[in-house]
């Protein structure tokens, strides 16, 4: 994709916090040069969907309150998109761009008028006369709402992208492209929703979102031990300076990651038993939830193949101007933000 110009700032408006990146590039080099994260009030965002517009606008405006950038990069996810790999004949650009529409229809769930589409060509097979394309459709309302937010808080955003693909950016930058010959598996797990994007032959081959995340460890925390929910968030993540941590916290966990865990496993393999390859390489996990360990070897357990947590700050790396207390235990909650700060200015749009 082409791109010129200034990076966005990334903006990651997730069930739980507010994330925010902006990187700068210059002579081939980035410096993650700002981090913002702020809370967000219990059932602003539900399902998805923002309940309590209010608490989201007056977040971002005290994250973008000292700052003169604000052209930014939104992510949307659940419900309202759709992403499908499908199988096309070989055509032309032009002769896609006025295809697209009607195969559509065969594979989005909802009424065209209701969707933006996009595309994107990962393959052309021309010994068998076809080609794969990615489809992808967003709800037009819900992307409005969204767009809508950033404006009434004086933001201009740009560029709508997916949290599949934004991780996918922290990978490819960070880490590099995987070996053609690599199936390597993306996991993000926010506090509401888990998204899976396996690569193969460095494009995307399979998503998947799982409606369970971090919320769910939480509030078995919080129902089984008949306590507040901060607590119980802050016995999920170790006690966080809480005083020791109840004995029965570990097997409460256990038993939710476990579940989790499981879902993740039946995704990764319905896409082996259905693509017709025999195994995975290695598995990142990103998301406020990978800081739980016991998820980590919960998958590593099911998977058998090496997963590790997915580094943002091997994208860039930050300057002096960043608080290293604000991204302490953060980081892994930073992976979208960070991908949508990759965004330019200049580049074509994607739904």
């Amino acid at each position: 994709m082409a791109s010129e110009g200034k990076n966005l700032v990334g903006v990651d408006i997730g069930s739980t916090s507010i994330k925010v990146c902006e990187i700068k590039e210059s002579r081939g080099s980035r410096r993650l040069v700002r981090f913002g994260y702020h809370p967000l009030p219990p059932e602003t965002v539900v399902d998805g969907q923002i309940i309590n517009s209010g608490a989201v606008v007056e977040g971002l405006e005290k994250l973008f309150h000292k700052s003169r950038r604000r052209n930014i990069a939104l992510r949307a996810s659940g419900h309202s998109v759709i992403i499908k790999k499908i199988a096309m004949p070989l055509m032309t650009a032009a002769e896609l761009n006025e295809q697209i529409r009607w195969e559509a229809e065969h594979h989005i769930p909802f009424d065209l008028a209701e969707v933006t589409i996009d595309y994107e060509v990962l393959h052309r097979r021309e010994d068998e006369g076809q080609m794969d394309v990615l489809l992808v459709a967003a709800k037009k309302e819900e992307i409005s709402d969204l767009t809508n937010l950033a404006l009434e808080a004086r933001l201009t955003p740009k560029v709508v992208d997916l949290d599949a693909f934004c991780v996918q950016n922290v990978l490819e930058m960070g880490y590099g492209l995987p070996a053609p010959q690599e199936t390597v598996v993306l996991i993000h797990v926010g506090a509401s929703l888990t998204t899976v994007n396996i690569l193969a032959d460095s494009t995307t081959a399979f998503t998947r979102d799982i409606v369970n995340g971090g919320n769910t460890i939480t509030e078995e925390i919080q129902r089984q031990l008949s306590i507040s929910r901060d607590e119980a968030e802050a016995y999920k993540c170790g006690g966080d300076g809480r005083g020791i941590v109840p004995r029965e916290v570990p097997t409460i966990i256990q038993q939710a990651v476990d579940q989790l865990a499981g879902e993740i496993q039946r995704s990764l393999d319905f896409y082996l038993a259905t693509s017709g390859d025999r195994d995975l390489s290695r598995i990142y996990v990103s998301g406020g939830t990978a800081n739980v360990r016991a998820l980590m070897d919960a998958i590593h357990e099911r998977a058998r193949v090496p997963v590790d947590l997915l580094d943002p700050l091997r994208v860039a790396q930050p300057d002096n101007k960043v608080d290293p207390m604000a991204l302490q235990g953060r980081t892994a909650q930073a992976c979208v933000a960070m991908g949508l700060a990759l965004r330019k200015e200049k580049e074509r749009k994607t739904a």
